[in-house]
């Protein structure tokens, strides 16, 4: 758009406040609109805003209604009669959006419509650039002249509401971004760091191979012909294909891990809805997210002497069936038994003796959501002292820490991040402070 364009447009809009013929309170009331508009950042005041100027500068009532970017439908945001009161329900039957402004029994309805060519850039799909509805009453006083500067108000309410929905997205896309990079280091970066030990493993044993290699092709025909020699070379070759094999197959296992995170993480639909977005199917529970989880964990176990218990024994395959999104829940397990791994401590039980275990399993909790909606509670233990009463109703807070961490490295977002891929689900994260120690918990619905 060129300079010379813009000022035609100024021209052509001189010429349009002089046919409108504001008196100096309409002009007062708009340009009042507009400075506090500014001034006011939260949503909620500025939609009491759009109300309350027809009712500080004309003495009119008002009712204003959006639409709810979560059900596509308006709902009624603000209102200068009883305020607070009757909030978030639809426009009454024969109120809704029209092409013109038109007068019900009592009031003049005028349709708040957004700017065309960004219609698309909202976080919600909406029908002919449809924004809201503004209700004026008593309209039975009200003449052509005020019905137009009505009308040009509710102009300037749409492109207001429309740029508050825009900076509303992107604040929230920023948000996003910021927890997203939190994810790919909890859930990526570092976790990555465990190839270097299998690559370092794998060298060893390649050496190993090497160095057998050096002793075979250097024996004489006499030296190879010595039995326990040749037991010997054949045990060590034994041995190092078997830990190859082994490395191998570690490597494998991570491999599809972090391929099943990047690709969760990654996702499109993440960026475009600025937010996480479930790509759900039906699972095993046990096969397909938390025995991968546990068997990349195991080791570390083992190293740290904890001993695990599973308490998914014994229940059919059929009824760990779920639907989820595999890649999020898998990772919802991987933050749970990492921090097992670096919070599980030694017990002593009442018959004496010293534990240091953690233990997972599952159970059905029966109109948990409401009746005749059942959850399916899942859960970790480990052993351990209790997290402060006072701290339990943080833990699950972005960036927070509990006191007992002392030393052991961690960023306060794994808990953080099961919080948020298990309400997308539906459901609910909790922790409970039980006999020997601590009992992290997710319910989703059945």
């Amino acid at each position: 758009m060129t300079l010379n364009h813009i000022l035609e447009r100024i021209g052509s809009k001189k010429t349009d406040y002089v046919a409108y013929n504001f008196i100096q309170t309409e002009n007062n009331a708009l340009m009042t609109f507009f400075d506090l508009a500014q001034e006011f950042d939260g949503i909620e005041d500025f939609y009491r805003l759009c109300v309350a100027v027809p009712k500080g500068f004309f003495g009119l009532e008002a009712r204003l209604y959006v639409v709810d970017p979560r059900s596509g439908d308006l709902s009624l945001v603000s209102k200068t009669e009883d305020p607070e009161q009757g909030l978030h329900r639809s426009p009454p039957s024969g109120v809704g959006p029209q092409e013109h402004p038109y007068y019900t029994e009592n009031s003049l309805v005028l349709t708040i419509r957004g700017k065309k060519f960004l219609i698309d850039q909202l976080p919600f799909k909406t029908s002919s650039d449809i924004l809201g509805l503004l209700e004026i009453y008593p309209a039975g006083g009200l003449g052509a002249h005020q019905e137009l500067f009505f009308e040009k108000y509710a102009n300037r309410l749409g492109f207001n509401i429309h740029n508050r929905f825009l900076v509303e997205k992107n604040i929230e896309h920023l948000r996003f971004i910021r927890s997203l990079v939190a994810d790919i280091e909890h859930n990526i970066i570092v976790p990555n760091m465990v190839y270097k030990l299998f690559l370092r493993r794998l060298k060893g044993k390649i050496t190993k191979n090497l160095e057998i290699e050096k002793v075979l092709s250097g024996c004489s025909s006499k030296l190879l012909e010595d039995g326990c020699r040749i037991e010997t070379i054949l045990a060590d070759l034994t041995d190092v294909n078997q830990s190859l094999t082994e490395e191998l197959d570690n490597i494998e296992k991570h491999y599809r891990n972090m391929s099943l995170f990047l690709e969760t993480l990654f996702r499109r639909s993440h960026f475009d809805q600025g937010r996480l977005t479930l790509r759900t199917k039906q699972c095993n529970m046990k096969r397909d997210v938390v025995q991968p989880q546990l068997e990349r964990y195991m080791e570390q176990f083992r190293n740290a002497g904890i001993s695990v218990d599973d308490r998914f024994s014994g229940i059919p395959d059929e009824e760990v069936i779920s639907v989820v999104d595999v890649g999020l829940m898998a990772q919802v397990y991987a933050n749970l038994f990492s921090n097992a791994v670096k919070y599980t401590e030694e017990i002593t039980a009442d018959a004496g003796e010293k534990k240091k275990y953690i233990a997972y399993g599952r159970e059905v909790i029966r109109d948990f959501f409401s009746p005749g909606k059942d959850g399916v509670k899942y859960n970790v233990f480990s052993s351990g002292p209790h997290i402060p009463a006072e701290e339990r109703e943080r833990i699950f807070e972005e960036e927070f820490r509990g006191s007992n961490v002392g030393d052991r490295p961690g960023t306060g977002h794994g808990l953080a991040f099961i919080k948020n891929a298990v309400e997308i689900h539906g459901g609910m994260v909790g922790y409970e402070a039980t006999q020997y120690g601590n009992n992290f918990f997710f319910i989703l619905p059945r």
